[in-house]
């Protein structure tokens, strides 16, 4: 490994090769659960909806008696429609796509039990006032899916998390608001004029009051390929075992041979 500085050991032996400084960098980062490369954000805009709404939101078709702040957060009224008659879509301008990897992100709490086939509450992409694209929680045949991907998700509270290029999305989520995102679809979202992002609800009973609560909204400027190059880096190590590495016979005070003496 050129320019790599060897560090020498009693155990070096003919044939293995001599472990390195960067080596040692490398098993240290799997044994202490640390990526080797820190994902970088940036913060570009969040709304915990304290009091008021924040700057740069406008509402589409707004029906005031149907939506307030309450107990910081904000809370709509499920009403009936769909995504061309969405009464209470909060609207903002998009992310400039061009400028690199973006996440729109926002917890999305059923306050009441849905009934209705296709209630749904989540973030829908615009192009002017034109639905595009969708990441919902929503109600089809009785049960609560993720969509799109329609995967499973019977809790009440999920964190969405929609990533967008200049032309690609990948649409995460988090069941309860915790622990890693889980991508459930990724796929092509072409560039238009005039991009929006929305937060709403729709497809709810005429006959009763369900309502949707929304907190923690924000907008993330991505590191560009930290994603891929930590998850390319953990493609090496499988979690339990070192087989595939050379190291040292005596040095290391935890040793990583088998399964059952799993490295985290």
């Amino acid at each position: 490994m050129a320019g790599a500085e060897r560090l020498p050991h009693t155990g070096d032996k003919p044939g293995r090769p001599a472990m390195t400084r960067l080596h040692w960098i490398v098993v240290a980062v799997l044994l202490t659960g640390l990526p080797l490369w820190a994902a970088e954000e940036r913060v570009v805009f969040e709304d915990r909806f304290d009091g008021k709404l924040g700057e740069g939101w406008s509402w589409l078709r707004e029906n005031p008696p149907a939506w307030k702040i309450a107990d910081g957060t904000l809370e709509i009224r499920v009403e009936p429609g769909d995504a061309q008659s969405v009464k209470n879509a909060l609207v903002r301008n998009a992310p400039d796509r061009r400028k690199g990897k973006t996440a729109i992100e926002v917890t999305v709490t059923f306050n009441t039990p849905p009934t209705n086939q296709y209630e749904q509450a989540g973030i829908t992409w615009y192009r002017g006032n034109q639905p595009v694209f969708k990441l919902v929680h929503e109600r089809v045949d009785g049960k609560l899916y993720i969509v799109p991907g329609k995967v499973p998700a019977e809790m009440k509270t999920v964190t969405l998390r929609l990533i967008v290029t200049a032309d690609k999305y990948t649409a995460q989520f988090r069941p309860d608001a915790k622990g890693e995102f889980k991508t459930v679809a990724e796929g092509d979202l072409a560039a238009g004029a005039d991009e929006k992002v929305s937060l709403q609800c729709y497809q709810g009973p005429p006959d009763a009051e369900h309502w949707i609560r929304f907190d923690d909204f924000r907008v993330v400027q991505l590191a560009e390929g930290a994603a891929e190059a930590e998850e390319g880096f953990k493609s090496l190590f499988d979690g339990k075992t070192l087989v595939a590495w050379v190291l040292p016979p005596t040095s290391l005070v935890v040793r990583v041979a088998r399964a059952s003496k799993t490295a985290k």
